[in-house]
């Protein structure tokens, strides 16, 4: 059984969805806060030479080395200005860790399956093949990222 599974089901067995928020740029997405591992704040990147864009390149967590991902590169969004500080989601996918590199973490928010939304025809194309869908908050839109997904997308093509 996928680890995605698991966690949806998880999260079924209660009338609530509970999502680490996060920022990119001016726009708040939602992690399930189950497949969170840690948060950093700014960490030591080594660039991996020939990587593609999304790989910002890798650092050590640990005594592990963890692939960061660039998510400004991945979202289509662009870079942030020289010198301002990012943070890290750290993130398990098929027992390899992965840092997601975001402008700042949010709260953990507990938010009701009832006001979920399959994702919307307006979002653009590159987005909705990385979010599951969205809530929507009293000011923002909340999106949902995909992560499996999302990592998958970044994996080498044979």
């Amino acid at each position: 059984m996928s680890a995605v599974t698991t966690l949806e089901r998880m999260e079924s067995s209660s009338n609530t969805r509970e999502l680490l928020t996060l920022n990119v740029g001016d726009q708040i997405f939602g992690i399930p806060i189950l497949q969170v591992q840690d948060v950093l704040g700014a960490q030591k990147i080594t660039r991996v030479p020939l990587a593609p864009p999304a790989i910002a390149g890798s650092l050590n967590l640990r005594g592990r080395i963890v692939t960061a991902i660039n998510m400004r590169a991945c979202l289509g969004m662009p870079d942030r200005d020289a010198g301002a500080k990012t943070m890290s989601v750290v993130v398990e996918n098929n027992g390899e860790l992965y840092s997601l590199m975001i402008d700042s973490v949010g709260d953990v928010m507990n938010l009701p399956y009832s006001d979920y939304e399959k994702n919307p025809a307006t979002l653009s194309p590159q987005w909705r093949s990385l979010c599951q869908g969205i809530y929507r908050l009293k000011d923002k839109l909340l999106v949902v990222l995909d992560v499996p997904r999302l990592l998958e997308g970044l994996q080498p093509q044979e």
